[in-house]
């Protein structure tokens, strides 16, 4: 089997638990592959500003950020493509209509009404408490760190995301604004209700992933994807080889080429030893 040459791995829920841990041999698999020669790329739906500092500690060659609106190959910006305003302007009255929660991204930072920043906490505190017993530790690596929405440039804004106490709010995000944006269902652990992603129709993981293929002459046969979520559908099917974590939905799994162990379980090294990437 000839060694994939290049590697793009999600964050939360594939290099990041949910909580608050990446494991050991995580770290060990992305700095020896890349010591090895193989370029490694995180692919996320964060912002470039909300990826945890000890995610970035690790090292790597560049970066797919808001779900492909940006993609970043060493320190030069390959894709910049954020919102319409008036696509901004939909989606807020869309959220407003249904009483919905959101946040906005761009790349710097995410941002959110008092209101939202208060209420994501609570879920946040609740879910921790859920897996933990504790609410008095902080709060999971997996929640955004926000600044005001009065204060965002919405000419910047990059991708949306939003909670709701019920059960349908991403179906029908998906059935009145599908004819203009992607809708997926998001990764943030909450203890009930649902959650989802919102970006422009066609800027997906997927579309990055193909610009950073195309700018370094690498053929998408010759590029691993890992991941467990919904975003990441896209990476799947432009990588030669699609991963999905142990942690992933079922549903998940069934559309990825093959399936490894868990985020904590050495999902990614095995991953990448199956491969012959370390």
């Amino acid at each position: 089997m000839t060694p994939p040459r290049i590697a793009f791995l999600d964050v939360d829920g594939t290099i990041l638990d949910h909580g608050r841990t990446i494991a050991p041999s995580t770290i060990d698999a992305i700095r020896t592959a890349r010591a090895g020669g193989t370029p490694v790329y995180l692919s996320t739906g964060r912002s470039a500003g909300d990826i945890h500092p000890d995610v970035q500690a690790i090292g790597f060659d560049g970066a797919i950020t808001n779900g492909g609106a940006y993609a970043v190959v060493g320190d030069e910006i390959l894709v910049a493509d954020p919102m319409p305003e008036d696509a901004v302007t939909r989606l807020e009255a869309f959220f407003d209509a249904h009483g919905i929660h959101y946040f906005l991204q761009t790349d710097e930072a995410v941002y959110a009404s008092i209101e939202v920043q208060t209420l994501v906490a609570q879920m946040m505190q609740r879910w921790l408490a859920a897996h933990s017993g504790d609410e008095a530790q902080s709060a999971p690596q997996g929640a955004p760190r926000f600044r005001d929405l009065a204060r965002i440039d919405r000419a910047r804004v990059a991708k949306a995301v939003f909670v709701s106490e019920t059960g349908d709010a991403v179906a029908r995000a998906q059935a009145e604004l599908g004819d203009a944006f992607h809708v997926v269902p998001g990764s943030m652990p909450l203890p009930g209700g649902s959650n989802g992603e919102i970006g422009m129709r066609g800027v997906t993981k997927g579309s990055a992933i193909q610009s950073v293929l195309d700018h370094l002459g690498i053929d998408r046969a010759d590029a691993i994807g890992i991941g467990d979520s919904w975003n990441d559908v896209e990476m799947f099917e432009v990588c030669g080889v699609g991963v999905a974590m142990g942690n992933a939905d079922d549903a998940l799994k069934a559309l990825a080429d093959e399936v490894t162990t868990s985020v904590l379980d050495d999902g990614v090294a095995n991953a990448f030893r199956r491969h012959g990437l370390i």
